[in-house]
């Protein structure tokens, strides 16, 4: 008798962790993940102190399909450039790595848009389809304090746009990434779009949305 019980028990059980198993990754396959790299340069600008400056990082993306929401992460290393002798105090790409820091960004619960409505756009090849995030940044460090010129809380907002190439063989559709800013965080990082790549995305994001 204790021998049936004990065998039913372990069955009730291993029947249980199978369940709860299959709805462990029914949760994990309405969440997918992106990932990349972030390597570009503000211009010159008199309303961005310090620039042109060199940015590189790498950055991430979960999107929560059920909840039609995505989380942000960019993690950032900066760097200025020296200065060409009197009267020229041009801007001299021989000299880089000056006043080198980080930043570490994110953006959360932000709501998914599908489609690239006042996203950056790019010359050529031009991309076809894409997807985009929006919202009030979460966190804006640098070198882990709140950025100078950031707000107490943040209130710089940022749209994340990760588009490409169209649903077809020998093409991607999820390739690029950009970053824009409005807000304080637009006098470090300037109003312009930055840029990166797409190292690991969905083989077909569209197809199990």
């Amino acid at each position: 008798m204790k021998r049936n019980k004990l065998a039913s028990a372990l069955r009730l059980l291993s029947l249980l962790l199978l369940v709860s198993g299959s709805c462990a990754f029914a949760q994990d396959r309405r969440t997918v993940q992106f990932s990349g790299l972030i390597n570009d340069y503000s211009p010159l600008s008199s309303t961005v102190k310090g620039s042109p400056w060199e940015m590189h990082g790498e950055w991430s993306m979960d999107l929560h399909l059920n909840w039609g929401t995505a989380d942000f992460a960019a993690d950032m290393t900066m760097s200025g450039f020296g200065r060409t002798p009197e009267p020229a105090n041009a801007v001299d790409p021989t000299q880089p790595l000056v006043n080198p820091h980080t930043h570490h960004i994110r953006l959360t619960n932000a709501r998914i848009t599908w489609n690239m409505k006042g996203c950056p756009t790019y010359l050529t090849p031009i991309p076809t389809t894409g997807f985009q995030i929006n919202g009030t940044v979460s966190l804006m460090t640098g070198n882990g304090s709140i950025a100078p010129f950031e707000t107490d809380p943040p209130s710089s907002t940022l749209q994340v746009c990760v588009t490409g190439g169209d649903l077809i063989r020998y093409a991607m559709p999820n390739s690029n990434m950009t970053m824009l800013f409005k807000g304080p965080a637009t006098t470090h990082f300037g109003p312009q779009a930055i840029h990166g790549v797409v190292r690991i995305a969905p083989a077909d994001l569209f197809g199990i949305r």
